[in-house]
């Protein structure tokens, strides 16, 4: 829970056309693809920044594919009806898809706008026009029909309600209904094509920079801010970026994942939330950064290259820590194949009460371990009584607090580890530790966290949008510290909301497009979030149990709740403190014990009897 987020470089290889050549991409051309044509396996990024052909779809009787962007106000009046037929035509095999085309418009900010309307309709993105070509389409919100074949049987507009500068009382022809009714009954479609109102379709074009690019007045500094935290020797990242040399052989994935805004790791929208440990690059900085791989990835004047940034030696985020405890021996692990959940004591018996400012979890083997939960246990229970302390996470922080506050781990406790392992190509083996740093100084309030979760879901087999919900309810006034969201392969959402006890409600976080690789935590500046003795904390999570997801275990699957990932999880975790709160213990930092008053003579008298 620290303020800085990590910052990795990763995802999938894909090759990189060379879309920063001169000329921009233009739309597409119905005279060149008329009705009838037989349409070619075209690809699109899905919300999961994977490059999907339609054909991952599987066979259907019919496709729709609707092209949107985020401001065209005719595509957002046409959601909810986009909505209404997805649902009345999904069972009789029709596929639904929103590609959005908008330039400049964010993967995550396209898979919120399905999460406002509340649809299951697969959303993607065209970064490079191969959609729009391939279907011959112009402006958004134009709709094209493929049958099950994939031949182009209906191209325009939804129906004739909505158009630019004037809204009709009715929906006049439903030509797009229509369409797909004419295609189910195996028909022609009695109107193939309707005109479109809506937006003009324009693609990305990247500006040309006032003065050429260097990688020593421009991109060095970029790189310094956002991405060396994580892409230098000793972490969990794929490579170094320390150097103009790491740079320039890493060009080509750093302007994908850069115009594509997947890096820094970031899934949560804009719309929502103002969180400290937030990171992204401003469009200034991502297009720098593309003209300098365009424009022959030039070193520059290496006299005005910035000082380097002197990183920290110690391995520790926390600092060195004041205890550190290591598994009592190694966990083995294969070369490959699928490595169930596995459960370590840490060998260390809490005596007293011990009070903790910063707590971090530290594999000895980080490419293996995938993540890791942190949880206390007191005499007598078994894991599933275990207290939930933290956890190491893609993408999460070590857990660090602010000053006047700790987390107390009571005596008579052992630390357990619940640790997913995933297999690297080799035989291996980890053994992690957990750093605890002891309180310094005087400790007021000590941090308190809930669950928002349901356990006793059951999703349905192929559901695109299985909706799971839950809520908890301040009983004493607090002051938020942050949220972090926890589901399996098949999350796809997750939705915080605030009701207040005199009646306002606000949505605090959105995680349109969840992703199990990057699971990152939201913290809110001190003191900024304040709950009411009684507000109530709701949190909405959607599941994608079809086909399409591609990290669905089973798709035939009815899925319930569990610690595997083949299993699920709907967790809303809320970090706060009461602010009714006084402790006022005095902490031997040495030691993490209270020093006098009651608390001491209570904890020592606890101890002697143990």
């Amino acid at each position: 829970m620290s303020r800085s987020g990590m910052l990795v470089l990763v995802g999938l290889v894909i090759g990189l056309a060379p879309w920063y050549g001169s000329a921009p991409a233009t739309a597409g051309d119905a005279s060149t693809v008329a009705i009838g044509s037989q349409i070619e396996d075209f690809q699109f990024k899905d919300i999961r920044f994977l490059s999907r052909p339609l054909s991952d779809l599987g066979k259907k009787n019919a496709y729709v594919v609707v092209f949107t962007t985020l401001d065209c106000p005719i595509v957002q009046r046409y959601l909810p009806r986009l909505k209404e037929l997805d649902e009345q035509y999904r069972d009789r095999g029709v596929q639904f898809v929103a590609i959005n085309v908008g330039p400049g418009d964010s993967l995550i900010e396209a898979a919120y706008q399905a999460v406002k309307v509340d649809t299951g309709i697969v959303v993607g993105k065209d970064f490079d026009g191969e959609a729009v070509r391939a279907l011959g389409v112009t402006r958004t919100p134009e709709a094209v029909v493929l049958d099950g074949d994939r031949k182009l049987r209906y191209r325009g507009r939804i129906n004739s309600q909505y158009r630019l500068g004037g809204v009709r009382p009715d929906a006049g022809r439903e030509d797009l209904q229509e369409a797909i009714e004419d295609v189910l009954a195996g028909r022609e479609v009695s109107v193939p094509e309707t005109p479109v109102d809506g937006c003009q379709i324009t693609f990305d074009q990247l500006p040309e920079p006032a003065t050429p690019v260097t990688f020593a007045e421009h991109v060095a500094t970029i790189l310094q801010k956002h991405c060396q935290e994580c892409h230098r020797p000793g972490t969990t990242a794929p490579f170094s970026l320390i150097s103009y040399t790491d740079a320039v052989d890493h060009a080509e994935m750093i302007a994908e994942v850069v115009r594509e805004q997947r890096m820094p790791p970031l899934y949560s929208s804009r719309e929502h939330g103002h969180f400290i440990n937030r990171r992204e690059l401003s469009a200034d900085e991502r297009n720098l950064v593309l003209n300098w791989v365009r424009g022959g990835r030039a070193m520059g004047d290496e006299s005005k290259l910035p000082e380097p940034v002197k990183f920290p030696e110690e391995k520790w985020r926390i600092g060195t820590p004041d205890l550190t405890i290591a598994m009592a021996k190694p966990i083995k692990l294969p070369a490959d194949g699928y490595v169930n959940y596995q459960y370590a004591f840490l060998p260390h018996d809490f005596k007293h009460d011990t009070w903790v400012e910063g707590i971090e979890i530290l594999p000895s083997n980080i490419r293996a371990v995938h993540h890791c939960n942190l949880a206390y246990l007191t005499p007598g229970g078994g894991y599933n009584d275990a207290k939930f302390i933290t956890g190491y996470v893609p993408g999460g922080d070590a857990m660090v607090l602010d000053k006047g506050e700790g987390f107390m781990i009571p005596k008579g406790a052992v630390l357990v580890l619940q640790l997913h392992y995933i297999t690297t190509g080799e035989a291996t083996s980890d053994q992690t530790s957990v750093g605890l740093r002891f309180c310094k100084g005087r400790v007021n309030r000590q941090i308190k966290h809930f669950q928002v979760n349901d356990q006793k879901f059951a999703i349905t087999p192929g559901d695109p949008h299985h909706r799971v919900a839950a809520e908890q309810t301040f009983e004493r006034a607090a002051t938020g510290i942050g949220v972090f969201s926890h589901m399996h392969l098949r999350g796809k959402d997750m939705t915080y909301r605030v009701h207040y006890p005199n009646g306002e409600s606000e949505t605090l976080l959105v995680v349109p497009n969840y992703n199990f690789d990057w699971q990152l935590s939201y913290r809110w500046a001190p003191a900024q979030q304040k709950f009411p003795a009684g507000t109530r904390i709701e949190v909405v999570a959607h599941f994608d149990n079809s086909p399409f997801n591609p990290f669905n275990p089973d798709p035939t699957a009815t899925v319930k709740n569990g610690p595997q990932t083949f299993n699920e999880m709907m967790y809303g975790f809320v970090f706060f403190t009461e602010d009714d709160e006084n402790l006022q213990l005095d902490i031997d930092p040495s030691t993490g014990h209270v020093v006098g008053g009651a608390a001491a003579d209570a904890d020592a008298a606890g101890a002697s009897g143990g």
